[in-house]
């Protein structure tokens, strides 16, 4: 919006500061910080009045987290509120990557709502069903990988390898479908710690704050080998309003949490996450910045496999996080180390820009 207005304009004196996406980027994380943190007082308190009970804890669960019933969860709203307003000011909203990254953010965040609002009402950790859940997040995957692939092709770009591998025409619109609810699912698999799911989805949102800088750069993506994706550049300012909201609720999350951001926001963070990821052909790197949410997926996966099959459990409990804790590991432990594993991964991620 403030873009429209400046250029509306021709950017006269202080408003050419408006140009660059640097001061757009800062703009938004300033923004949605301030926001999250002015808005979330009196959010949780709504919540708590809302909702009584708070969110339902799993009763196979840690014993420790029984302490935390009656902790208010959908504080993916409070995320989702300061996200949105920041994107609204800042970014060039002629961009279709804009549209279709807050198109899965806003799609995804709307069924975590009606996942934690039937929890809430139930009493119950069951929700809506896994198969619904699914459906809805591949429409809406497959509606906004169209309007990607409709500006920015449909090659499979590999990390270490400079150049295109492989053309998969319409088939890339099921891969960037699968990325999407994928990445969108692993980070609502993460979220079981207080502030466990929230540092590692703000690292991530700044590595890709940086890639997608890079490669909407032309003399950037040459000079490293990346894809060039005109207008991707744009999308910093969405990771700068991620990562803004984030903190705003780090602050409010962290140990002992006030509130969860349950479905609401780890379904939708996780969803934005791959949607840019798939604006700038770094699906595969997705997986390694984002690594500690496939590892915390994987652990889910194996965990079901082996068991219906022998019995047996490979994790004392999935997901990962939790098997830790059985080991005896204290909750602050546990997020901050992989805090640091997410950390450690989105470095490794961001090397593979100039290993080609």
């Amino acid at each position: 919006m403030l873009y429209f207005i400046a250029a509306y304009l021709g950017f006269p004196s202080v408003l050419n500061l408006f140009r660059y996406l640097s001061f757009r980027t800062g703009g938004a994380v300033a923004t949605s910080l301030f926001l999250g943190l002015l808005i979330g007082p009196r959010f949780i308190g709504w919540l708590r009045v809302r909702q009584g009970k708070g969110q339902p804890i799993r009763s196979d669960g840690p014993q420790s987290h029984l302490a935390k019933r009656g902790t208010p969860t959908m504080g993916g709203l409070m995320i989702l509120t300061s996200m949105v307003f920041s994107i609204l000011l800042w970014m060039d909203l002629s961009n279709p990557f804009v549209w279709a990254c807050t198109f899965v953010t806003l799609g995804f965040g709307a069924i975590g709502f009606l996942d934690d609002y039937d929890k809430v009402r139930k009493a119950s950790t069951a929700g809506v069903s896994g198969r619904l859940r699914l459906v809805c997040e591949f429409a809406i995957a497959g509606i906004a990988a169209t309007m990607i692939v409709h500006e920015n092709g449909t090659h499979l770009y590999l990390p270490f390898y400079s150049g295109p591998v492989i053309e998969l025409g319409y088939f890339y619109i099921v891969f960037a479908a699968f990325t999407i609810v994928a990445f969108g699912n692993a980070v609502n698999l993460t979220d079981g710690l207080d502030g466990l799911a929230t540092m590692p989805v703000i690292i991530a949102a700044v590595a890709f704050m940086l890639i997608v800088y890079l490669a909407g750069n032309a003399k950037f993506a040459a000079y490293l080998g990346i894809p060039h994706v005109p207008h991707a550049g744009d999308l910093a300012i969405f990771c700068g309003a991620i990562v803004g909201a984030g903190l705003a609720f780090l602050w409010f999350n962290a140990p002992p949490a006030a509130v969860f951001m349950g479905d609401t926001g780890s379904l939708a963070l996780g969803g934005a996450l791959g949607a840019i990821a798939v604006v700038a052909h770094h699906e595969i790197v997705l997986g390694i910045i984002g690594g500690l949410f496939v590892i915390e997926a994987m652990s889910v996966i194996i965990q079901v496999f082996f068991y219906k099959r022998t019995g047996r459990r490979v994790f004392k409990m999935a997901p990962i996080h939790h098997h830790f804790e059985q080991l005896g590991w204290s909750e602050p432990t546990v997020v901050i180390r992989f805090w640091i594993i997410a950390l450690v991964l989105a470095l490794a991620g961001l090397s593979t820009l100039k290993l080609r």
